[in-house]
Protein backbone atom coordinates (compact mmCIF):
# COMPACT_ATOMS: atom_id res chain seq x y z
CA UNK A 1 0.00 0.00 0.00
CA UNK A 2 1.47 3.74 -0.97
CA UNK A 3 2.88 5.17 1.99
CA UNK A 4 1.50 8.30 3.44
CA UNK A 5 2.72 8.74 6.71
CA UNK A 6 5.96 8.90 9.04
CA UNK A 7 6.08 9.06 12.52
CA UNK A 8 8.95 10.34 13.82
CA UNK A 9 10.67 9.76 17.52
CA UNK A 10 12.05 13.00 18.45
CA UNK A 11 15.81 12.49 20.58
CA UNK A 12 18.64 10.17 19.19
CA UNK A 13 16.52 10.21 15.92
CA UNK A 14 16.13 14.14 14.39
CA UNK A 15 18.43 15.30 17.10
CA UNK A 16 21.27 14.67 18.85
CA UNK A 17 20.33 14.94 22.80
CA UNK A 18 22.22 11.93 24.25
CA UNK A 19 25.07 14.38 26.10
CA UNK A 20 22.48 16.89 27.56
CA UNK A 21 20.70 14.11 28.52
CA UNK A 22 23.55 12.27 30.56
CA UNK A 23 25.24 15.75 31.34
CA UNK A 24 21.61 16.15 33.45
CA UNK A 25 21.11 12.77 34.62
CA UNK A 26 24.85 13.25 36.16
CA UNK A 27 23.91 16.58 37.65
CA UNK A 28 20.63 15.07 39.29
CA UNK A 29 22.44 12.40 40.68
CA UNK A 30 24.99 14.82 42.53
CA UNK A 31 22.24 17.02 43.28
CA UNK A 32 20.30 14.93 44.82
CA UNK A 33 23.35 13.11 46.26
CA UNK A 34 22.16 9.34 45.08
CA UNK A 35 24.67 6.82 43.09
CA UNK A 36 25.03 7.99 39.68
CA UNK A 37 24.18 5.31 36.61
CA UNK A 38 26.74 4.53 33.89
CA UNK A 39 26.17 5.73 30.50
CA UNK A 40 25.02 2.60 29.11
CA UNK A 41 22.57 2.45 31.85
CA UNK A 42 21.30 6.16 31.09
CA UNK A 43 21.12 5.51 27.73
CA UNK A 44 18.71 3.04 27.98
CA UNK A 45 16.47 4.76 29.47
CA UNK A 46 15.99 7.49 26.17
CA UNK A 47 12.87 7.27 24.87
CA UNK A 48 10.85 6.73 28.23
CA UNK A 49 9.13 9.16 29.56
CA UNK A 50 11.13 10.86 32.43
CA UNK A 51 9.78 9.01 35.67
CA UNK A 52 10.06 5.33 33.96
CA UNK A 53 13.84 6.38 33.46
CA UNK A 54 14.31 6.77 36.59
CA UNK A 55 12.17 3.88 37.66
CA UNK A 56 14.30 1.71 35.68
CA UNK A 57 17.68 3.43 37.10
CA UNK A 58 16.56 3.34 40.79
CA UNK A 59 13.96 0.59 40.97
CA UNK A 60 13.92 0.73 44.58
CA UNK A 61 13.11 4.27 44.80
CA UNK A 62 9.57 5.62 46.33
CA UNK A 63 7.51 7.06 44.13
CA UNK A 64 7.57 10.63 46.24
CA UNK A 65 11.48 10.25 45.70
CA UNK A 66 11.07 9.40 41.50
CA UNK A 67 8.84 12.46 41.73
CA UNK A 68 11.73 14.47 42.75
CA UNK A 69 14.16 12.88 40.80
CA UNK A 70 12.12 14.25 38.07
CA UNK A 71 11.58 17.57 39.56
CA UNK A 72 15.06 18.20 39.95
CA UNK A 73 15.95 16.76 36.82
CA UNK A 74 13.96 18.91 34.97
CA UNK A 75 14.84 22.29 36.71
CA UNK A 76 18.35 21.75 36.12
CA UNK A 77 17.46 21.15 32.65
CA UNK A 78 15.94 24.54 32.16
CA UNK A 79 18.62 26.35 34.55
CA UNK A 80 21.10 25.24 31.21
CA UNK A 81 19.23 24.72 28.78
CA UNK A 82 20.56 27.45 26.34
CA UNK A 83 24.20 25.54 26.81
CA UNK A 84 22.12 21.98 26.36
CA UNK A 85 20.56 22.98 22.81
CA UNK A 86 19.80 19.87 20.73
CA UNK A 87 21.20 20.07 17.24
CA UNK A 88 19.64 18.01 14.48
CA UNK A 89 21.17 15.06 12.91
CA UNK A 90 23.25 15.50 9.60
CA UNK A 91 21.26 15.77 6.91
CA UNK A 92 17.57 16.14 9.07
CA UNK A 93 16.46 18.78 7.12
CA UNK A 94 17.30 18.19 3.45
CA UNK A 95 15.48 14.44 4.45
CA UNK A 96 12.45 16.33 5.57
CA UNK A 97 12.29 18.58 2.68
CA UNK A 98 12.83 15.21 0.46
CA UNK A 99 9.63 13.79 2.36
CA UNK A 100 7.43 17.29 2.31
CA UNK A 101 7.87 16.92 -1.54
CA UNK A 102 7.10 13.49 -2.00
CA UNK A 103 3.72 14.35 -0.59
CA UNK A 104 4.23 12.05 2.69
CA UNK A 105 2.96 13.45 5.86
CA UNK A 106 4.85 13.57 9.05
CA UNK A 107 4.47 13.76 12.49
CA UNK A 108 6.46 13.52 15.88
CA UNK A 109 5.78 10.86 18.88
CA UNK A 110 8.41 11.33 21.45
CA UNK A 111 8.62 11.06 25.24
CA UNK A 112 9.29 14.53 26.04
CA UNK A 113 6.84 17.03 27.23
CA UNK A 114 4.93 18.59 24.37
CA UNK A 115 6.42 22.37 25.50
CA UNK A 116 10.00 21.08 24.74
CA UNK A 117 9.11 19.81 21.61
CA UNK A 118 7.26 22.60 20.52
CA UNK A 119 10.18 25.16 21.50
CA UNK A 120 12.99 23.44 19.78
CA UNK A 121 11.02 23.04 16.48
CA UNK A 122 10.05 26.55 16.90
CA UNK A 123 13.57 27.51 17.29
CA UNK A 124 15.17 25.34 14.25
CA UNK A 125 12.43 26.12 11.81
CA UNK A 126 11.39 22.21 12.01
CA UNK A 127 7.80 23.15 12.59
CA UNK A 128 6.27 23.53 9.06
CA UNK A 129 7.46 20.18 8.48
CA UNK A 130 4.82 18.44 11.18
CA UNK A 131 1.34 17.69 11.42
CA UNK A 132 1.20 16.80 14.71
CA UNK A 133 3.56 16.63 17.87
CA UNK A 134 2.77 14.54 20.75
CA UNK A 135 4.41 14.94 23.69
CA UNK A 136 4.40 11.93 26.70
CA UNK A 137 1.99 14.83 28.58
CA UNK A 138 -0.19 14.42 24.97
CA UNK A 139 -1.56 10.60 25.73
CA UNK A 140 -2.43 8.65 28.65
CA UNK A 141 0.28 5.99 27.71
CA UNK A 142 3.55 6.90 26.35
CA UNK A 143 5.53 4.39 24.12
CA UNK A 144 6.15 1.77 24.33
CA UNK A 145 2.38 1.63 24.25
CA UNK A 146 0.99 2.00 20.82
CA UNK A 147 -1.17 5.20 22.02
CA UNK A 148 0.88 7.56 20.14
CA UNK A 149 0.61 6.22 17.03
CA UNK A 150 -2.84 5.38 17.36
CA UNK A 151 -3.93 8.72 18.30
CA UNK A 152 -2.00 9.61 15.07
CA UNK A 153 -3.44 7.51 12.75
CA UNK A 154 -7.01 8.70 13.85
CA UNK A 155 -6.51 12.40 14.09
CA UNK A 156 -5.12 12.22 10.40
CA UNK A 157 -7.17 9.57 8.98
CA UNK A 158 -4.57 6.93 8.00
CA UNK A 159 -4.04 3.17 8.30
CA UNK A 160 -1.32 1.18 9.83
CA UNK A 161 -0.04 -0.20 6.52
CA UNK A 162 0.13 3.35 5.23
CA UNK A 163 2.45 4.64 7.83
CA UNK A 164 6.15 4.17 8.69
CA UNK A 165 7.43 4.21 12.71
CA UNK A 166 11.46 5.67 12.60
CA UNK A 167 12.64 5.90 15.53
CA UNK A 168 16.56 4.72 17.85
CA UNK A 169 15.29 2.98 20.40
CA UNK A 170 13.37 -0.53 21.30
CA UNK A 171 10.49 0.97 22.77
CA UNK A 172 9.98 3.07 19.29
CA UNK A 173 10.02 -0.28 17.57
CA UNK A 174 7.53 -1.45 20.12
CA UNK A 175 5.50 1.27 19.88
CA UNK A 176 5.28 1.33 16.19
CA UNK A 177 4.62 -2.67 16.10
CA UNK A 178 2.07 -2.29 18.78
CA UNK A 179 -0.13 -0.07 16.30
CA UNK A 180 0.81 -2.78 13.62
CA UNK A 181 3.06 -0.60 11.56
CA UNK A 182 6.28 -1.23 9.48
CA UNK A 183 9.35 0.42 11.37
CA UNK A 184 12.84 1.81 10.60
CA UNK A 185 15.65 1.81 13.25
CA UNK A 186 18.31 4.27 13.43
CA UNK A 187 22.17 3.04 14.00
CA UNK A 188 23.27 6.05 14.82
CA UNK A 189 20.83 7.69 17.97
CA UNK A 190 21.74 5.34 20.76
CA UNK A 191 20.88 1.47 19.96
CA UNK A 192 22.74 -0.76 17.98
CA UNK A 193 21.31 -2.45 14.91
CA UNK A 194 20.85 -6.12 16.78
CA UNK A 195 18.86 -4.34 19.36
CA UNK A 196 16.58 -2.43 17.06
CA UNK A 197 16.04 -5.82 14.57
CA UNK A 198 15.29 -7.92 17.64
CA UNK A 199 13.20 -4.76 19.07
CA UNK A 200 10.96 -5.63 15.60
CA UNK A 201 12.69 -2.96 13.14
CA UNK A 202 11.51 -3.90 9.35
CA UNK A 203 15.18 -2.42 8.43
CA UNK A 204 17.77 -0.45 9.87
CA UNK A 205 19.67 2.39 8.30
CA UNK A 206 22.38 4.04 9.27
CA UNK A 207 22.05 8.17 7.95
CA UNK A 208 18.45 9.64 7.86
CA UNK A 209 18.98 10.39 4.30
CA UNK A 210 18.50 6.61 3.61
CA UNK A 211 14.86 7.25 3.86
CA UNK A 212 14.17 8.62 0.67
CA UNK A 213 16.00 5.88 -1.33
CA UNK A 214 13.89 3.53 1.02
CA UNK A 215 10.59 4.88 0.21
CA UNK A 216 11.93 5.14 -3.61
CA UNK A 217 12.83 1.72 -3.65
CA UNK A 218 9.94 0.26 -1.35
CA UNK A 219 12.75 -1.99 0.27
CA UNK A 220 10.70 -2.49 3.28
CA UNK A 221 9.16 -5.88 4.26
CA UNK A 222 6.33 -6.36 6.04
Amino acid sequence: MLLKLIIFDFDGTLVDTTESILWTYRATSNELGIDERTDAEYKATIGLPLYEGFKQLYPGFSVVALDNCVRTYRSIYAENKAKLKPRLYPGVKDTLVGLQNLGIKMTIASSRSNASLIEFCESSGLMSYFRMILGSDDVCNAKPDPEPVLKTLSFLKITPEETIVVGDMPVDMAMGRGAKCRTIGVTYGNSSADDLINAGASCVIDRITELIGIIHDCGIED
